[in-house]
């Protein structure tokens, strides 16, 4: 695949689901490939960029145009948070509250965040369950975090139409709570192999690296 076909999938999800393909923003997620790669999205208009690793974000984000706007998606240590917090635009991994204290300390306003959902309740991964959510969400916002929605990683599965349910239980906690919070309007869910799913279950962000930039370059 490439960017432009990537866009082209997601305009027909779009139209598959009845959604205004302008409420939907595509993340490049350009892990472990050099500048150089992500500078091609870059020169064919692409301004959203992802990355995992938070080294990797503070060194493309100072090599790269300053109209970037960078997300950042991986699993963030409270050590690391002086190296994303000055660049990201959003922070999509926000997961326990010494993370969200970590977040709000510094200079200036702390960027929004997303409030990470494991969706499968996988003990390997990251964020909080969906039961916890609730909770969770009530405790970021009393705190002072600028919580924005939602994001979730959901288990590998063999095809897409596997991973519906997981990105409708995603949708169904959004809209829970959304009453009560309604700055709480994103769901960052699918990935390159079930962003179209995702989408047509109501996703306003979609983290893609490998239908953009290929395979994952070995370190």
């Amino acid at each position: 695949m490439s960017l432009e076909t990537v866009r082209l999938s997601i305009a027909a999800a779009a139209e598959r689901s009845g959604r205004d393909v302008e409420t939907i923003t595509l993340i490049a997620v350009g892990k472990t490939h050099p500048v150089e790669t992500l500078m091609k999205a870059y020169e064919a208009g692409h301004r959203d960029f992802g990355e995992n690793r938070a080294a990797e974000l503070a060194a493309k984000a100072a090599a790269m145009p300053p109209d970037i706007r960078w997300h950042f998606i991986g699993p963030l240590q409270r050590n690391k948070v002086r190296l994303v917090r000055p660049v990201a635009e959003l922070l999509h991994s926000m997961d326990r509250l010494n993370l969200a204290e970590a977040w709000l300390k510094g200079p200036g306003t702390a960027p929004p965040a997303l409030l990470e959902i494991n969706v499968a309740d996988e003990p390997q991964k990251s964020g909080v369950s969906v039961e916890a959510a609730p909770t969770m969400t009530d405790r970021l916002v009393a705190l002072g975090v600028d919580l924005r929605g939602f994001m979730a990683i959901p288990p590998l599965v063999d095809t897409p139409e596997q991973a519906r349910i997981f990105f409708r239980s995603l949708a169904r906690l959004r809209d829970e709570l959304v009453a009560r919070h309604p700055a709480m309007q994103e769901l960052s869910m699918g990935m390159t192999d079930d962003f179209e799913t995702a989408i047509e279950e109501g996703a306003t962000m979609i983290r893609v690296g490998r239908a953009i930039f290929g395979p994952r370059v070995e370190q």
